[in-house]
């Protein structure tokens, strides 16, 4: 039976979040899988990582901007091949998507492998080190059960005048309508023009079917996540996306690729410009959730990132695909 998302999601949320004391539960990823995969060890006494995030991908696969040049413009710095970040993991996912990097033991608010933090104690680890990178990632999980996370860290960074000095960054699977649903008009207000931000968003398949394969979760919630994407950016949150094209049928794989790319651009014209394929790897929390059909989607996202590449090369002048991604407008951006 797929997840029934909005079910779990306010499960989750409810075990996850403690809105008065503006805390929400933080991942401590020690003795974890995902820990095995981390070549820098855990930091704030393992409830955040270091990550760098690298420009350079496998052959044959685009390369991936974000978060760098969004970090890079909003820090004035000189354009980078690479960036580290510091790291931190809501320990709540609505969805199960098979290639997570992440345990699904550390997804299910499970108190055994985390701990509810606020933000002024995620600053103090950020912090606590001899040299704190210039970003911080706010990953899962799923942040956006809990998108009180966001604010209540900028203005945590904006008491301790951090504000201009560091760039944040947040995942959001396009999953749920809690930003709005539990965010007030000046928090919206806060995101929106809080200048050293962005946002990523994952659109997790490129078709309903392949989308249901990724998450467990229901085909028609597809659809949803254009829905999300659509109002994040007309509220001007500086908005980008993942996507990610595994897929355990490689029949009419460039079709559904030019409707998905359509439906991108019924959102902005550009906003195609803004999404950064992404190519999904084995790592070790993944290895025992691998069978023949997710074997097989690892090749037939190949054929879909060549489709992807094609819809691009076809609809946007070679000028407009060199932009740096951070210079791509979209409507409803602030500039």
């Amino acid at each position: 039976m797929p997840i029934n998302t909005d079910l779990i999601s306010e499960q989750y949320r409810a075990r996850a979040v403690d809105v008065p004391g503006r805390r929400l539960l933080i991942t401590n990823l020690r003795n974890s899988e995902q820990e095995s995969d981390l070549s820098i060890p855990v930091n704030s006494n393992g409830y955040g990582r270091i990550h760098t995030f690298r420009r350079s991908t496998s052959d044959g696969w685009p390369a991936n901007p974000l978060p760098i040049d969004p970090a890079c413009k909003a820090l004035g710095l000189q354009p980078l091949d690479a960036i580290a970040a510091q790291v931190f993991q809501n320990a709540v996912c609505n969805w199960r998507c098979w290639y997570c990097f992440v345990d699904f033991k550390l997804l299910s608010a499970n108190r055994k492998y985390s701990e509810f933090m606020s933000a002024s104690e995620l600053v103090d680890g950020y912090l606590n080190q001899t040299t704190p990178p210039p970003m911080i990632d706010l990953s899962g999980g799923q942040p956006d059960l809990v998108p009180e996370w966001v604010p209540w860290m900028m203005t945590e960074l904006r008491e301790r005048g951090l504000e201009e000095t560091v760039y944040l960054w947040s995942d959001d699977n396009l999953s749920n309508d809690y930003f709005w649903r539990y965010l007030t008009e000046a928090d919206h207000e806060l995101i929106a023009s809080y200048k050293n931000y962005g946002r990523v968003c994952c659109f997790k398949g490129f078709n309903a079917e392949s989308f249901k394969f990724n998450t467990k979760a229901s085909a028609s919630l597809f659809d949803r996540q254009f829905q999300l994407m659509k109002r994040l950016v007309n509220s001007g949150v500086d908005t980008y996306a993942y996507a990610t094209f595994t897929t355990s049928s490689d029949k009419e794989i460039p079709s559904d690729m030019t409707s998905f790319v359509d439906r991108l651009q019924e959102i902005d014209p550009n906003l195609p410009l803004r999404v950064v394929p992404l190519e999904v790897k084995v790592f070790t929390p993944v290895e025992s959730r691998l069978d023949e059909e997710r074997r097989a989607s690892l090749d037939n996202q190949r054929i879909a990132i060549e489709a992807w590449e094609n819809e691009l090369t076809n609809r946007f002048t070679s000028e407009m695909r060199s932009l740096n991604i951070a210079e791509v407008q979209l409507a409803g951006k602030r500039t």
